[in-house]
């Protein structure tokens, strides 16, 4: 999203199990940490902007605490921390309505000002624009190769690659966007 032009968001599909819409991964003093939203009773012709999220686990101060146990002595965790602590208090209803605001809040921590809009019905292929909805489904092999860069346990587990964007905020801060534009991707 740090090179394009213009991104289209995919809000009108039919919700997917064992999706990166429900889950990321952090970097804890263990290696590798999974994150994950719980959510009520999907069905699989259920659309993704219906999918409601389920409180009853208290996933919110779960998952706070994990991420203030693993980044808390980075470097660039207290300049985010007052604007990132409110995703953890709100509680929308719908899941798409927390993953826009997650995307809200890291656009305006990367300062990236995103020329971007959501779809308006679905649409199988998009035969003029790269289709990178694949890169939601956390089960197929993606080989995204990403320039190392200093992570806070990396002298515990080395380098660990395709983390949630808070890993590369937390470390890189203000450079994070710099970082993301420097990157040689291809789809």
């Amino acid at each position: 999203m740090a090179k394009a032009n213009k991104v289209l968001f995919e809000v009108e599909d039919n919700y997917q199990k064992q999706t990166y819409r429900t889950r990321c991964f952090i970097y804890s003093p263990n290696g590798k940490q999974l994150l994950n939203i719980p959510i009520k009773n999907a069905k699989t012709t259920q659309k993704t902007k219906e999918v409601l999220i389920d409180y009853s686990f208290g996933w919110q101060k779960q998952h706070r605490k994990s991420i203030e146990s693993a980044y808390r002595s980075s470097p660039y965790y207290e300049f985010y921390e007052d604007e990132f602590n409110p995703l953890f208090e709100d509680k929308p209803k719908f899941l798409l309505d927390f993953n826009l605001k997650c995307q809200e809040t890291i656009l305006e921590f990367l300062s990236l000002a995103l020329n971007s809009s959501k779809t308006i019905e679905y649409h199988k292929t998009y035969n003029s624009q790269l289709d990178l909805r694949y890169l939601a489904n956390a089960k197929s092999k993606q080989k995204i190769e990403l320039t190392e860069y200093t992570q806070g346990f990396s002298d515990k587990h080395g380098f660990i690659p395709n983390l949630s964007i808070l890993d590369l905020l937390f470390m890189e801060g203000t450079n994070a966007l710099t970082y993301l534009e420097n990157q040689q991707l291809e789809f």
